[in-house]
């Protein structure tokens, strides 16, 4: 494929713009307190059933770190704790056990953020007060939302692959139009109900480049290509990085994707996936939608959850 190298792009985007874009896109929004999660309904489920096709399953998510970098100043904490070292070569019944702690919203992990993870101007997805974001927990629009987990098809765009490069830089963004040549580019869709996933490099950038302050310096979506998934009613938006850029191209915005998305359409983002293993089998198949299945962990007043996507194909 033609490389299609390009500068970071578009321009700055204004306070004002950004307020009018926000204002444009809670019309679109899904009402109910599952948000944009209530456009996927059985029948979709149903039919993303039928995106399988070689039964492969593979996983979305990159392993969970447990040591400090310049991305992951806070990394996980695992610890085994059992069995004592004197039971280990005891004769008869003895367990192995651990305890792990997290992180959730690092800049490293793959996690998915719930809806009551963005307090914008004092409220929440909805319009719900931001005082249900108490220090005991969110009593409203937590990860329990997705309890049931969140299974249907499944689409990526390689942005990358688009442009003939093997990740965007740190800083560049991703436009709708950049969506809608992936979409011509792998001929597939995004519709109504889907998870879209959206590859911009990141974890190849990391692995052959070693980690950076990503919190700093991303590629990301830019906060205009918002307005393709609420024309297309996406379910959810998955990225291998935070799905904002860095730095911001808003005024006075750090995370307007994360605005605009779950905050003004109740759309559950995941950020920091890995989809170095999917994308090359989509490739040789031609194929770029699969059923998918997420299966957030039940952290009851939870703002996110550590989560391993799985694809389906």
């Amino acid at each position: 494929m033609q490389a299609q190298n390009r500068p970071a792009r578009p321009v700055r985007q204004s306070q004002d713009d950004f307020a009018a874009l926000y204002r444009r896109l809670r019309q679109h929004a899904v009402g109910g307190a599952r948000g944009a999660l209530d456009t996927i309904g059985p029948e979709r489920v149903i039919t993303a059933a039928g995106e399988v096709r070689l039964g492969l399953t593979v996983t979305m998510a990159a392993a969970i770190e447990t040591e400090p970098g310049p991305d992951n100043p806070h990394p996980a904490g695992h610890t085994p704790t059992g069995p004592p070292e004197d039971e280990e070569h005891a004769h008869g019944l003895h367990f192995a056990t651990d305890r792990f702690g997290m992180n959730v919203h690092g800049d490293a992990d793959s996690h998915l953020d719930a809806l009551c993870h963005v307090v914008y101007d004092g409220t929440l997805h909805g319009g719900v007060p931001a005082t249900t974001v108490t220090p005991a927990g969110a009593t409203a629009l937590a990860v329990e939302t997705a309890r049931d987990g969140i299974v249907g098809r499944g689409v990526l765009l390689d942005i990358p692959r688009l442009r003939g490069i093997p990740w965007l830089e740190p800083g560049d963004h991703v436009t709708a139009d950049d969506l809608l040549a992936a979409e011509a580019a792998q001929d597939v869709r995004v519709g109504e109900g889907d998870l879209l996933f959206v590859r911009v490099g990141h974890r190849r950038r990391r692995t052959e480049r070693g980690a950076w302050d990503a919190a700093h310096h991303r590629a990301g979506l830019h906060p205009t290509a918002v307005e393709f998934l609420a024309e297309r009613r996406v379910a959810v938006l998955g990225g291998d990085g935070n799905n904002d850029t860095a730095p911001s191209p808003t005024d006075g915005v750090d995370f307007p994707v994360h605005v605009l998305a779950i905050h003004a359409l109740g759309i559950h983002l995941l950020d920091y996936l890995q989809f170095e293993d999917l994308a090359p089998i989509c490739a040789r198949q031609g194929r770029w939608s699969f059923l998918c299945v997420i299966a957030p962990l039940r952290l009851p007043r939870a703002t996110g959850s550590p989560v391993n996507p799985i694809a389906v194909l």
